[in-house]
């Protein structure tokens, strides 16, 4: 995002704190709290708990858009299905998820920014089925063109694994685990 500008001797504070999910609610709430700015999430495969989030006043992202620091953002929860009991969708119903959010897209405007869970399939995700990425992922991104995707789920201490990735539709993959902070 944007940073607001810096005062002499101050660090600068960004425009939105974005969460890529499995991140507990009472702990995004105080980052967003410290940041002093909105938070926006998706909900991650181990996120199964709604529990907290109406309290954290955060903008929960899946199959919505919303605008922030004049960008366009857009979220989809979850991870692929791989047992009982997560936030997992099989690609097919990902699919339809995200059909659905590219028609909201497409009659409001586009976005400038993807937030997910997890990688498309080949973009920084894993060969094993919980890291496997979305198929679905790739045309959602030839379809909408945003700027930036960020995800998280796909740790870096896994193997070697790239923070950042170009997609054939010239977005900006950014994996954000653990972190990332940089200007949209």
């Amino acid at each position: 995002m944007p940073r607001r500008p810096r005062r002499a001797g101050c660090v600068a504070r960004p425009d939105a704190v974005i969460s890529c999910g499995d991140m507990s609610p009472r702990y995004l709430d105080y980052v967003a709290t410290l940041a002093n700015a909105p938070l926006l999430y998706v909900r991650g495969n181990h996120d199964t708990d709604d529990t907290g989030y109406d309290d954290v006043g955060g903008i929960a992202l899946d199959r919505r858009i919303e605008k922030i620091g004049g960008l366009r953002v857009a979220g989809l929860d979850g991870s692929i299905d791989y047992r009982d009991g997560i936030v997992g969708y099989s690609e097919r119903a990902m699919r339809m998820r995200a059909l659905r959010l590219a028609m909201l897209a497409r009659v409001t405007g586009g976005i400038d920014v993807l937030v997910t869970h997890v990688p498309p399939r080949g973009y920084g995700d894993l060969s094993d089925g919980p890291h496997r990425g979305f198929e679905c992922f790739n045309d959602l991104l030839k379809l909408l063109r945003p700027k930036i995707m960020l995800h998280g789920h796909v740790h870096m201490d896994y193997g070697i694994i790239a923070r950042e990735l170009r997609h054939p539709s010239d977005t900006r993959i950014i994996n954000t685990f653990g972190f990332w902070e940089g200007e949209l």
